[in-house]
């Protein structure tokens, strides 16, 4: 196991300490290939200049990848980057060496060399894949996209759409990416936060839609720390999945939808909006709004409307059951601006706020700073883990488990839907349940990527 300063490492003596190297194309010839370049597209509104980007395939966000649920993904990884790198599946129950985890699960990928990603995708719903080598910045430059798994029966609806919200810090004058990825600011505050927020990346994404047409919309929150709080205007919806994970039954979409970093939705919704009008997802956490879609309502699709959807299937197995034993930890967030954080261990030694701060790091768990060497916890496959989280610190934190998904254990012992990222308020104290039904060694960290970078990550080990 590596060190933390290794874990973010993408040199050459990491690959050796690890014992092994990418895959080479020799062993997948048949596959598809999946490759990180740079690119230049247009992501600012007409008249600005375009961007440079990198991307899956050139483009921002990368292809939406499709597969059966129960089928087989494969794809060869070739990184056109100046930098390694390599592909986190996010929310897949996947097996533990396909992962994407430089230095935990994998080597990183470096530049001119290739990865053999093979899996089976066990659960239908809405994912999504992106760089885990350098996250804050290469996520940030463009490199995610939308994974479909798809249902073996779907819902009744008119038409599927996929949409990956995202913001963009660019430069208004150049149209570029700033460079500072590692902004102090943005590692001890709320995390890096775009001036461009894009859908699917496009600006002022618009579209035309039929009175009483019924829409499934695919929702990724794709954006390295902006939370999206979202409503429907001239249409009515039911949440359908959380996560990829369908709900029991639909829930109505009556106030807000709230998706934190690397959280996702699935949601039906009617349009309602009169014909020649407008309908909107709209973010309504903003002062006065602000369209994320736009729908102009053209034509009728029928003269009545649909009754409530069906509940989408549920996927096999996420039994978690506490009325028997279970593992209980605690995972304390501490540090930050305003947080009050004074000493931590870093690097093997006991340091003060200030030298932490000057090594640009800013945030522990349980007392540690970065990756540790050692798991958590170390769980026997099968077990039940309660999780209790306190967010001691004065920000939001979007906590994402690798490998398997969890329940919220609410205050009256019920369990919530499953999820695989919780989104933590300042000051909250929540717990979560999980089966360790998935052997490996799985990292657990801040999905606001540069609070992720500056401390936030530990990691469990399923044997």
């Amino acid at each position: 196991m590596q060190t933390r300063r290794h874990f973010m490492a993408s040199s050459a003596a990491a690959t050796a300490l690890l014992g092994f190297l990418p895959r080479q194309a020799k062993a997948t010839v048949s596959f598809e290939t999946l490759e990180a370049m740079s690119a230049s597209v247009q992501l600012a509104p007409d008249g600005y200049p375009a961007t440079d980007i990198w991307g899956y395939g050139g483009t921002a966000p990368g292809p939406i990848l499709r597969v059966a649920q129960g089928g087989r993904l494969q794809r060869r990884f070739v990184n056109s980057l100046p930098q390694a790198s390599s592909i986190h599946w996010h929310g897949i129950r996947i097996d533990n060496a396909m992962d994407g985890v430089p230095g935990l699960t994998q080597a990183a990928v470096e530049p001119g060399d290739g990865f053999d990603y093979d899996f089976t995708l066990p659960d239908a719903g809405t994912y999504w894949y992106h760089s885990h080598n350098r996250s804050a910045e290469q996520v940030a430059r463009g490199l995610h996209g939308a994974l479909i798994v798809e249902e073996g029966t779907p819902p009744d609806v008119d038409r599927e759409e996929v949409f990956v919200l995202d913001d963009w810090l660019i430069d208004p004058e150049t149209g570029q990416i700033p460079g500072d990825f590692e902004s102090p600011h943005a590692r001890s505050h709320a995390g890096r936060m775009g001036n461009l927020i894009l859908t699917s990346g496009v600006f002022d994404k618009t579209m035309t839609v039929q009175r009483n047409e019924r829409l499934r919309l695919r929702l990724i929150n794709a954006a390295n720390a902006r939370i999206f709080v979202l409503g429907l205007i001239g249409l009515e919806g039911w949440t359908m999945a959380l996560d990829g994970m369908p709900l029991p039954a639909p829930e109505p979409l009556d106030e807000v939808l709230v998706l934190g970093p690397g959280q996702r939705a699935d949601l039906i919704v009617d349009v309602t909006a009169e014909e020649g009008g407008t309908a909107y997802l709209a973010r309504v956490n903003e002062a006065r709004g602000a369209p994320q879609v736009t729908f102009r309502v053209r034509g009728q699709a029928s003269l009545a409307r649909r009754g409530i959807p069906d509940a989408l299937p549920p996927n096999p197995g996420h039994v978690i059951d506490l009325s028997g034993d279970s593992v209980n930890l605690t995972l304390n967030m501490e540090g930050g601006a305003m947080g009050g954080l004074r000493e931590a261990m870093f690097n093997g030694e006991q340091v003060g706020f200030r030298e932490l701060a000057q090594a640009n790091q800013f945030w522990a768990f349980n007392g540690m700073v970065g990756m540790p060497d050692s798991p958590m916890a170390t769980l026997d496959r099968g077990q039940i883990v309660r999780l209790t989280i306190s967010n001691d610190t004065a920000f939001p934190h979007a906590m994402h488990l690798h490998g398997m998904h969890f329940r919220e254990v609410l205050t009256d012992n019920t369990l919530g839907p499953m999820r695989d990222t919780l989104l933590m308020d300042s000051s909250e104290r929540r717990e979560i349940a999980f089966a360790a039904d998935n052997p490996g060694d799985w990292l657990l960290h801040c999905h606001m990527l540069s609070h992720a970078a500056s401390g936030m990550m530990t990691w469990v080990r399923v044997t």
